[in-house]
């Protein structure tokens, strides 16, 4: 906790210079006010410790500037001449407490220790909500196929350790799920796990999003601010997409990783943080290493323990338990054995899932809104669902004529139209005629040998 001591008493100055490091507290001490307040724009402080009569400003006048710079502080009013207009004052300006001086180290110490409290539930509170704001559904891992059995056995092998775990897998199969289950069986499970797009991240941004800045260390920093390395202090940091890092930052991520000290943009202090890092990517970090994208000794000490999600295809066991705990975020009408008709559910077998699961929870939504009554049917699935199949059929059965091409998705349309011919021409963008003519023509072709 950085903590701000502002008081015109030389003694004072110098005991808390001395004593509230050996607390455990890092400390800027300052003589007066205006003093205070330059600090106060200058950097972001946890606690203001603040003489009432003070040259210049006062000490209501201090809390007051504080908080408009930094609404989060916490504020403790000291002095020697206490009274109820006082007291009054500091209680509106939202002060944590009012000490009386002369008062005890012992007293001061028990007070920071509940600042201390409370600023940690404020961190976790504002790490929960950006939880929330990320998460896409709940943290469940879902599947009980063999390769979703590993990613668990894994997941409970590296969970109680202090280590690097690196993720691996596809865009969208749920890489971000399984660092919450990390965090959750961990013994940090009662802390902050804060989740960082390094992807989505402006490049000329990401070093103040991650170690904070102070107020004045560009253009733009109004005020101070605190970095999400210190929001998930004590928890954990995800990095999801960790490949999409410049070069410049991964040099200042290792040497965090390395110490454990960050030091916000404008600021000469390093601040230590005790932080799990948790990483995800899509990318091949091997060969950037080769392409000198990455860093190798960041790859090496970020990828302590590896845990590979496997992609929708490779556990299609695991796609109708799937779809129907994504169709119950939407329905709940409907018996939970008949969700799917059997076209539908042999259609989302076949398909190759190139989004992987999230692309099965767009699948999913979008027929959970069109379906007037369950089961979900084949027709309910996206129209375009059954088109990108056709091109992986295509892709996959190698060189054809157009008019084998023209059968694919003629005998296709048919199938999802339940055999129903004239809605099969509807969807082609043809007439009924023109369908009956080709499906001869093919007819008389096969018939011919």
């Amino acid at each position: 906790m950085h903590i701000l001591f502002a008081d015109d008493e030389k003694n004072l100055q110098e005991l808390m210079r001395t004593e509230l490091p050996r607390m455990g507290y890092s400390v800027t001490v300052c003589p007066d006010g205006l003093t205070a307040v330059a600090a106060l724009e200058k950097e972001p402080f946890d606690c203001l410790l603040v003489d009432l009569d003070m040259p210049g400003m006062n000490g209501i006048e201090v809390i007051g500037k504080a908080r408009e710079l930094r609404p989060e502080i916490e504020a403790v009013v000291m002095t020697g001449n206490p009274s109820k207009e006082t007291a009054i004052a500091a209680l509106r300006h939202q002060a944590f407490d009012y000490l009386t001086k002369p008062c005890r180290l012992a007293d001061i110490a028990g007070l920071l220790g509940r600042v201390n409290e409370r600023r940690q539930i404020r961190k976790q509170m504002a790490a929960l909500n950006q939880r929330l704001r990320h998460a896409e559904g709940d943290s469940q891992l879902v599947g009980s196929g063999n390769a979703m059995d590993a990613v668990r056995s894994l997941i409970a092998k590296v969970s109680p350790t202090d280590s690097s775990v690196l993720i691996r897998g596809e865009t969208g199969c749920g890489k971000e799920l399984v660092a919450r289950a990390v965090h959750n069986a961990s013994l940090r499970a009662d802390k902050p796990l804060v989740p960082v797009n390094c992807g989505a991240l402006p490049e000329n941004l990401i070093e103040s999003e991650l170690f904070g800045h102070c107020r004045g260390a560009f253009t733009g920093a109004d005020t101070a601010r605190t970095g999400l390395f210190e929001v998930a202090d004590g928890g954990t940091i995800f990095l999801d997409e960790i490949g999409e890092l410049p070069l410049s930052m991964q040099a200042k991520l290792l040497r965090v990783l390395e110490t454990g000290d960050i030091r916000r943009l404008g600021d000469n202090q390093t601040v230590h943080v005790d932080v799990r890092v948790v990483c995800a990517t899509h990318r091949d970090l091997e060969k950037m290493v080769e392409e000198g994208t990455f860093r190798e000794d960041l790859m090496f000490r970020i990828n302590t323990f590896e845990i590979h999600v496997p992609a929708l295809r490779e556990r299609t066991e695991d796609i109708p338990v799937l779809a129907r705990h994504l169709l119950r975020r939407h329905r709940t009408d409907g018996s939970d054995d008949q969700l799917f008709t059997p076209e539908a559910l042999d259609q989302l077998l076949s398909h190759q899932w190139p989004g992987n699961v999230r692309e099965l929870a767009n699948v999913i939504e979008h027929s959970a809104i069109l379906c007037d009554s369950m089961p979900i049917g084949a027709e309910d699935l996206p129209r375009h669902f059954g088109k990108r199949q056709l091109r992986k059929e295509i892709r996959d059965s190698g060189p054809m004529t157009l008019r084998d091409l023209e059968m694919i998705a003629i005998d296709q349309a048919i199938q999802r139209n339940d055999g129903n011919k004239p809605a099969a021409a509807e969807e082609l963008g043809v007439s009924l005629k023109t369908l009956y003519n080709k499906l001869n023509a093919a007819e008389e072709k096969k018939q011919a040998g």
